[in-house]
């Protein structure tokens, strides 16, 4: 989703440990609705799960009214790169469904998305599903002080592209803390060596979206929900991720699966 830059701003300890505790909400809301996706059932029926969750945790959705965003959740299937707005569509076997969530706590933001394969899924996706959380962890491994921007995106697009696959390149992850999107952004294509300085501190929402085919993509009537341009599938994997004196820290780690 796409949000007013801000200026990059580090986090200190205190404010990393307050993050963690979003994190820890966000992914019980995944599990909740990882364990509910089923056949049949609707993308509402999700949205509904989630926003259930999110309120018996005491927290409330990043996304439900942002920027007139009506729900709590983006569903996304196939097609569907990102911001796929819940409806009465109905998941099909075989289909790969795109969740991203996020979660405000205590004036703190999270934010992940999971691509998963529901039922029978031919290999052809199953792969590209595979290539998203692979590009992922290509990025985080470039995510270290002294290091620069442009290794984790450079990471990202030579990981999906060496395995046949694009990046999507109108649509990038970005830093989040106080907000849901602060700067810098987090682009999934670029040249390593350039852009920002990589410091302990910085907190990213580092989330690859990778095509099956072109990288283009297209943005429906609705505003929100984008499509590949040539109708292939879309994957999307995304964690927030904090640079510490430890090194990269997935605070959303652990609801891959």
């Amino acid at each position: 989703m796409p949000g007013k830059r801000r200026l990059i701003t580090l986090k200190s300890p205190r404010e990393i440990d307050m993050m963690c505790e979003s994190a820890e909400i966000l992914k019980k809301v995944f599990v909740g609705v990882r364990e509910a996706l089923n056949i049949g059932m609707t993308t509402q029926d999700l949205d509904r799960i989630a926003d259930d969750l999110i309120l018996r945790n005491k927290a409330r959705s990043a996304f439900k009214g942002y920027r007139g965003y009506p729900a709590s959740i983006c569903v996304s299937i196939n097609e569907t790169v990102v911001h796929g707005i819940p409806s009465n569509r109905k998941i099909r076997d075989g289909d790969i469904v795109s969740v991203d969530m996020g979660v405000v706590f205590k004036g703190y933001y999270s934010d992940a998305a999971r691509t998963w394969p529901v039922g029978h899924v031919d290999e052809e996706k199953l792969e590209l599903v595979r290539v998203a959380r692979g590009c992922f962890e290509a990025g985080v491994k470039q995510f270290k002080a002294g290091h620069r921007l442009g290794d984790i995106s450079s990471a990202v697009q030579q990981y999906a592209e060496s395995r046949g696959f694009s990046v999507v390149r109108d649509f990038v992850g970005h830093g989040i803390g106080r907000a849901l999107h602060e700067d810098p952004q987090v682009p999934n294509f670029g040249e390593s060596g350039r852009g920002g300085l990589l410091q302990e501190g910085l907190v990213l929402a580092i989330e690859p979206m990778v095509n099956a085919g072109t990288h283009e993509v297209e943005v429906e009537d609705d505003h929100w929900t984008v499509v590949t341009r040539d109708g292939e599938c879309s994957a999307h994997f995304e964690n927030t991720v904090a640079l510490t004196k430890n090194g990269a820290q997935n605070l959303t780690a652990g609801c891959e699966d």
